[in-house]
């Protein structure tokens, strides 16, 4: 079957609401959470290791200032005893002992930490695994109507920057708020127990922390929300100019298109200037309100030293709590915005599952394998939209092997009639059966197996010559293949290629000519042995001796299957069987050309409209 390539035309999807960018917010934070944690039900047991695992790799590595201390304790009072003269009291094996326990808790919290990262990178691959296989059987099971009113982009970035936000909170993020969540709470206790007055007096001063760097945050968001807009508009400004270059060159748009990209440039320059200048500024305000807290912390651990309250050892292991304890606090701030940007993510994707499937499978499905290719359409009415009915009531019956020409000006109706008989779209009412069984009897997979399409619009994909020709019919040897590209009139331009069949065809298959892009469709279906066949004016793209050897082709693969002709050249379906002439939703007139044409009503009036001063045109 022949399709038409949709390239995704608008990269809307790239913008700040399909990024998870920094500042975005989900609509229900706790709800989209909790579903994405029963998403992964089946992991609990993992992830419940992963957090006990973390806290103990941040209780290990807690521990280790305060047995520092107690070394730098040891140590300063054998220096003091030893200035005094009354000799040198340091305990050396206290030391070396307490130097070994040291090394082992810090070996124990790296081992922690590395099991921790290893189950949880599992646990996270495969929960992203799973959220793409969900999303991509998903996407198989939804109706087109729902593609209709999104852009390609953004369904593609449900599968790539959605899924790719949550992936790495549950593989980083996740961790790193357990593990700043029980430093935080261990370094508090720590504190506590080396001196509540000095724990009292470093408190006071995170509220400047908090003041200061709320400061910076919220209008660092405010940019980086701009960056992922102007980053957006961007890449769609690119993706568009690259696929359509020939179109920009020809109407003059270079100048115009450089324009727009300076603009968006410009804008997405100033906005991360001023997002990364001003993040940028966190780490140097943090050091100085932590550099004043150690000054405090030292002028008062001094005077308790000093006063005996407190040992030299414990103001060493004091000082460097206060360090372990507003990182982590910066940390979690971060994670919080980062969980944001996360459920936002989540909750697109969830509400992407939610969406409405097609109607169900029958359970019962008649087999394809037997269809003779009787098509009847019975008071068929449909509208892409309720309010918009583009059929009225489509009345007609085919005979099996007749072929059937469907003509019409443009927006008639033609090619949904297509669109219908293959159950891409539902009928609003009415019926199509194929061999006295309707269409909803079948499965839409067996239903599609009958037919064999040759379209306008070409679909190649970045494979072979005989891969493209193969698609869709898998099974066939590459002895099938030449001989269908044979009878499509199309071995002969294929061998004269570079690489022959082996010829590999670029993303967009430009490396070959249109006419050559529809010969290679057409061997596809005449490979496909279809039991009835849909053309719509598939000889249009090539010159007038291709043809007359395609037309030949298409004839023999006609003979003895039910064919349908959407026609725009009318002198091309004059031998057709049946010739069904719409018009607004509806067939007007239906017969064979010669008597259509001695009626001498609408179809008259198309045939003859296209001959006038001796010259055929397409009437769309």
């Amino acid at each position: 079957m022949s399709e038409k390539k949709q390239a995704p035309r608008h990269m809307g999807g790239f913008g700040p609401g399909h990024m998870g960018g920094s500042g975005e917010k989900a609509k229900d934070f706790n709800r989209t959470m909790l579903k994405l944690f029963h998403y992964a039900d089946e992991y609990h047991t993992q992830i419940i290791a992963v957090f006990i695992l973390a806290a103990a790799s941040s209780a290990f590595s807690i521990l280790g200032p305060k047995m520092m201390g107690k070394v730098t304790t040891k140590l300063f009072e054998g220096l003091i005893a030893y200035a005094l003269g009354t000799g040198l009291l340091t305990d050396f094996k206290y030391i070396g002992s307490h130097i070994l326990l040291l090394i082992g808790l810090y070996l124990l919290s790296a081992l922690f930490a590395y099991v921790q990262g290893y189950i949880m990178s599992g646990v996270s691959m495969k929960i992203t695994y799973r959220l793409r296989k969900d999303i991509t059987e998903k996407i198989n099971r939804m109706p087109l109507r729902y593609f209709d009113s999104r852009t390609h982009g953004e369904v593609l970035s449900l599968v790539t920057n959605d899924v790719d936000t949550i992936s790495q909170t549950l593989n980083q993020s996740l961790t790193q708020l357990i593990t700043s969540a029980a430093t935080i709470l261990g370094v508090l206790v720590m504190m506590l127990s080396i001196s509540w007055i000095m724990t009292l007096v470093t408190f006071l001063i995170l509220p400047l922390t908090g003041v200061l760097l709320g400061g910076i945050m919220k209008p660092a968001q405010k940019q980086f929300r701009q960056q992922q807009e102007y980053l957006g508009h961007i890449n769609g400004q690119v993706e568009e100019n690259f696929s359509g270059h020939n179109v920009v060159q020809v109407f003059n748009g270079e100048a115009k298109a450089v324009e727009t990209f300076k603009k968006y440039n410009g804008k997405l320059f100033e906005s991360a200037w001023i997002s990364q200048f001003l993040t940028g500024m966190m780490m140097p305000i943090m050091t100085f309100v932590g550099n004043l807290g150690y000054v405090v912390v030292c002028i008062l651990g001094g005077y308790l030293a000093v006063k005996k309250a407190i040992t030299v050892g414990d103001v060493q292991a004091f000082v460097q709590y206060v360090r372990q304890f507003t990182q982590p606090i910066a940390q979690i701030a971060n994670i919080m915005n980062t969980l944001q940007s996360t459920a936002a993510a989540a909750e697109r994707v969830f509400a992407f599952l939610a969406e409405e499937e097609q109607t169900p499978e029958t359970e019962t499905p008649v087999s394809p394998e037997t269809v003779q290719g009787i098509v009847e359409f019975q008071h068929v009415r449909f509208g892409y939209t309720e309010d918009k009915i583009i059929i009225h009531d489509f009345s007609s019956k085919i005979r099996a092997g007749q072929s059937i020409a469907i003509v019409g000006p443009t927006g008639a109706g033609k090619s949904t009639i297509i669109k219908v008989l293959m159950r891409f779209y539902e009928l609003n009412s009415g019926d199509i059966r194929i061999d006295g069984h309707s269409i909803r009897d079948y499965t839409r997979e067996g239903l599609r197996s009958m037919f064999g399409m040759v379209l306008q619009d070409t679909w190649l994909y970045n494979a072979s010559i005989l891969e493209n020709i193969r698609y869709g019919s898998f099974d066939k040897t590459d002895e099938q293949v030449i001989a269908a590209a044979k009878a499509a009139h199309c071995d002969e331009f294929i061998r004269a290629l570079p690489d022959g069949y082996h010829m590999i065809l670029n993303e967009e298959a430009s490396n070959i000519s249109q006419g050559q892009k529809q010969l290679l469709t057409i061997a596809r279906t005449v490979l496909s042995d279809p039991k009835i066949l849909i053309l719509d004016e598939a000889t249009s793209s090539v010159d007038t001796r291709t043809e007359v050897m395609i037309q030949k082709a298409m004839d023999s693969l006609m003979k003895n299957r039910t064919s349908f002709v959407i026609a725009h050249r009318l002198s091309t379906i004059r031998g057709a069987d049946l010739i069904l002439v719409m018009k607004d939703g509806d067939i007007v007139e239906q017969g064979n050309h010669e008597e259509l044409l001695a009626k001498g009503g609408f179809y008259a009036d198309l045939y003859q409209s296209q001959f006038e001063n001796g010259d055929e045109d397409e009437t769309g």
